[in-house]
């Protein structure tokens, strides 16, 4: 019999910033968006005091005063180094499988036992804890929506530990009937919303439909495949998630920009974001977009926003194409009266590199390999010395500063993994 199984890190970044603070153990801690603006990740304990994903950063303290809470600013380098190591360990014990998100993967198992299971499924658990640090919690059942949902039991009920498994009706039933309908996978809160308004309120009760009634009240393949896969049959394809058909980079500023240089300098860096998201999928883009906008929290000031397009005459994933792009878009919508306070950049038609049409009259192929090669170098230099390593003059912000230091982040980490400066130091 096949079985699936979903490996979902335990509150994943925050379970990364404790790998090397164990002192956090049993604290109250929280990370935080870009720009230290909001709640983004909560510890259980974080959770227990009320605190809501989405809570800005500066009521915290007011909501809960004289109580102690470590903050922490997104280390997003960081965290792709963990949960790195943790899919490596996946890979080596699974026979199958595929990575579903930073945090999650889900492996294939064929021929297992339930007993085979139990014990593959704990020894994961020990092996990632043990290795990487990071606490895991295992789902396995027949289907991909048994499994996410098995894993709900397994990181909210200690009994499981950390491993649950839905192997017979008897069980589905059971874990169905305790399911809100809202937290199934494949179901959104728009969904959730009409289901509850029909009196469907668990995973249960949607499965204990006719596949009949189903079809004729949604006419939705998602509905039906999530019907299908409560009921126990496997429908959902087993395949690694699909290229993005657009890919954005933007951020809100911390401050005001009012001058062009320096919202360039960030165009530039957010494009040059975008190329390296379309080379990591093999794909390329046909158009550029950009898109600006004012603070709509200062009424005093006046107000715009606006958005513009550039088609490439050939899809490109190049850096300098795209930057190029992106700043020639910028120019076209700037206004020198209004302070910005957020922008960024969007890359729409995406395709796969491989199915690029060349233009007849512009492409230049010698010119597209140069670029690729560079490309290629300079993203393993990034790569092997840390990001930014290497970049654009038109990224480059005033004295020096990268990227990064363009983002308030008061309580970042360190990398001890990825940075040489920020290698543990034993006494």
């Amino acid at each position: 019999m096949k079985w699936y199984a979903i490996c979902d890190c335990d509150n994943c970044y925050v379970s990364c910033e404790r790998v090397f603070r164990p002192d956090l153990e049993g604290k109250p801690v929280v990370v935080l968006s870009n720009n230290d603006g909001c709640v983004v990740a909560r510890s259980k304990e974080a959770k227990l005091l009320g605190i809501k994903a989405g809570t800005p950063f500066y009521k915290l303290r007011q909501q809960l005063p004289g109580v102690r809470i470590e903050a922490f600013s997104s280390n997003y380098e960081l965290y792709g180094e963990i949960t790195g190591r943790v899919m490596t360990i996946i890979r080596d014990m699974a026979p199958m499988c595929f990575r579903y998100s930073i945090d999650e993967a889900f492996a294939i198992l064929d021929g297992f036992t339930p007993t085979q299971l139990k014990q593959w499924g704990t020894q994961l658990h020990d092996r990632i804890l043990q290795s990487v640090g990071m606490p895991v919690s295992i789902g396995i059942a027949p289907t991909k929506t048994l499994a996410k949902m098995a894993s709900h039991f397994a990181k909210k009920h200690p009994g499981y530990n950390h491993c649950c498994i839905i192997d017979t009706d008897e069980r589905r039933i059971k874990a169905s009937r305790l399911y809100p309908i809202g937290d199934v996978w494949g179901i959104g809160r728009r969904y959730a919303a009409r289901l509850n308004s029909i009196g469907i309120a668990t995973a249960h009760d949607l499965a204990s439909h006719s596949a009949m009634w189903v079809h004729s009240t949604f006419r939705n393949l998602v509905i039906e495949r999530t019907w299908a896969e409560l009921n126990g049959t496997d429908c959902i394809p087993d395949d690694l998630p699909a290229r993005k058909k657009s890919i954005c980079t933007s951020r809100s500023f911390d401050g005001m920009v009012h001058d062009l240089d320096t919202l360039r300098t960030h165009i530039a860096n957010y494009a040059a974001r975008c190329a390296e998201k379309l080379r990591k999928q093999r794909s390329a883009a046909n158009i550029v977009g950009v898109f600006v906008d004012s603070n709509h929290f200062r009424p005093e000031l006046q107000q715009y926003s606006n958005m513009t397009e550039l088609s490439l005459p050939t899809p490109s994933s190049s850096t300098i194409d795209i930057v190029k792009a992106a700043t020639t878009c910028l120019h076209s919508i700037y206004r020198t009266d209004i302070y910005y306070k957020r922008a960024g950049v969007i890359l729409i038609g995406v395709v796969p590199d491989t199915a690029i049409q060349p233009d007849l009259f512009s492409f230049d192929a010698l010119r597209h390999n140069r670029m690729t090669q560079l490309d290629t170098t300079i993203d393993r230099i990034n790569k092997i010395d840390g990001t930014e390593t290497v970049l654009l003059s038109s990224q480059q912000y005033p004295h020096g500063r990268k990227f990064a230091d363009a983002i308030r982040h008061e309580h970042k980490s360190p990398c001890p993994t990825t940075r040489w400066k920020d290698i543990i130091k034993l006494k």
